[in-house]
């Protein structure tokens, strides 16, 4: 399906207006309230994010275990397995099945999958430098060429702008990250959790459920602009990734052979572009920028 929208509908005062999915910092599951002390030696109570185990599986195979917040399981599961190479697409997916009790997602296929045999059971980690990966992460980039859709830096600012005030766990108890699938200068669907790896999983799953076309679409993502990061969103077919936080050298280098427009280090009127300069549309001067309050700023360095 191709998702038009009109980007003059989407300029509300509610920041979580019009999204298609937005993030639900009030959801019982997600975090919970724990009592500690600060640095006055003072009591507090504070907000922190739950971690839980989610062990998803490709027909009758365990394939891996994944630390995550627990919303949106099932597109966990698809975009893990479509980010693998495990999953030829959603025509060939005949059901996706989720257990609350035992935190367990299986994805069943119509055709036969070998992938199964070839693993063992691995244990995908929260943490921010570890992340299971299968097989040759550069596997399937040999031959891809992004398209070469343009992006309007006025586009970039007002997804900035829009998205760091949008209600969010990371603004209700930190700890996570957040990727948001963005059209234009609206963002449609904003996923968040412990990993930054499973958020944009989790918006590939979404993006194979409803059959969304990616060529005019932009990722931005919390987190570091990886090697990982880069091979992702090319491997989704998105054109345009960027971020609040700073690059690897091999994630630019990526980029730059695959067509990715690439652009971190994205805070108030500034940013960097390290690839697909001849993409980018400068059309507003950074000094008419909206400016973002501090309690809505982001720490790039979460990684």
């Amino acid at each position: 399906m191709q998702l038009t929208i009109d980007s003059a509908t989407n300029q509300g005062s509610d920041p979580a207006r019009d999204y298609l999915i937005a993030p639900d910092p009030t959801a019982a599951r997600l975090t919970r309230r724990v009592a500690g002390h600060d640095e006055h030696g003072q009591p507090v109570e504070i907000a922190v994010v739950e971690e839980r185990p989610l062990t998803i599986f490709l027909n009758s195979r365990e394939i891996v275990t994944a630390m995550t917040i627990g919303d949106y399981p099932d597109y966990l599961a698809l975009g893990f397995l479509k980010n693998q190479g495990m999953l030829s697409g959603a025509d060939d997916v005949v059901g996706v099945e989720y257990d609350e009790d035992i935190d367990t997602v299986v994805v069943r296929t119509a055709s036969q999958t070998t992938y199964e045999e070839k693993l063992e059971k691995k244990t995908r980690t929260s943490g921010c430098a570890v992340g299971t990966v299968f097989g040759d992460m550069m596997e399937g980039l040999e031959g891809l060429t992004l398209p070469a859709t343009p992006v309007r830096s006025s586009w970039l600012y007002a997804l900035a702008h829009k998205i760091n005030r949008t209600p969010s766990l990371y603004l209700e108890a930190g700890a996570i990250h957040g990727t948001v699938l963005c059209q234009g200068a609206c963002p449609l669907v904003y996923m968040e959790d412990v990993g930054r790896h499973n958020a944009v999983d989790k918006v590939a799953g979404w993006m194979l459920a409803e059959g969304v076309d990616p060529a005019d679409k932009i990722l931005y993502t919390t987190g570091r602009l990886t090697s990982e990061m880069v091979i992702k969103t090319a491997q989704m077919g998105i054109p345009t990734l960027a971020s609040r936080s700073g690059f690897t050298a091999w994630g630019v280098e990526i980029a730059q052979e695959v067509g990715l427009t690439l652009i971190g280090r994205m805070k108030g009127q500034r940013f960097t572009c390290l690839s697909g300069e001849d993409r980018l549309i400068r059309d507003m001067d950074p000094a008419h920028a909206p400016r973002e309050e501090k309690k809505h700023r982001r720490k790039g360095g979460e990684g």
